[in-house]
């Protein structure tokens, strides 16, 4: 079983490379093969392009993805309305 360590940062601007690096220099200081790096922004191309080079196995989730996730699993969100979506009652209309 692998153990997979995760590292998330409320971030303003763009998450680049180096702070990737860092997250995966810290992997391979505990002898981790994977890990999950979240944040509320997004990732520059260099970053996205550094994972997927590299052995170690690393999840980036940008701040969409994030909110996805959150209304998928209801995590952090509440319901702020709701639509009934109605069909023709075909039966109604049918003359006997």
């Amino acid at each position: 079983m692998d153990t997979i360590f995760i590292q998330a940062k409320r971030w303003q601007g763009s998450v680049g490379r180096p702070e990737i690096q860092k997250f995966v220099g810290a992997l391979q200081g505990q002898r981790a093969k994977k890990g999950v790096f979240i944040t509320t922004s997004s990732y520059t191309v260099d970053a996205t392009d550094y994972t997927s080079r590299i052995d170690t196995k690393v999840v980036l989730i940008d701040g969409k993805r994030l909110a996805d996730l959150m209304i998928d699993f209801d995590v952090g969100v509440a319901a702020a309305a709701s639509y009934i979506v109605k069909r023709i009652d075909s039966d109604y209309f049918e003359e006997s």
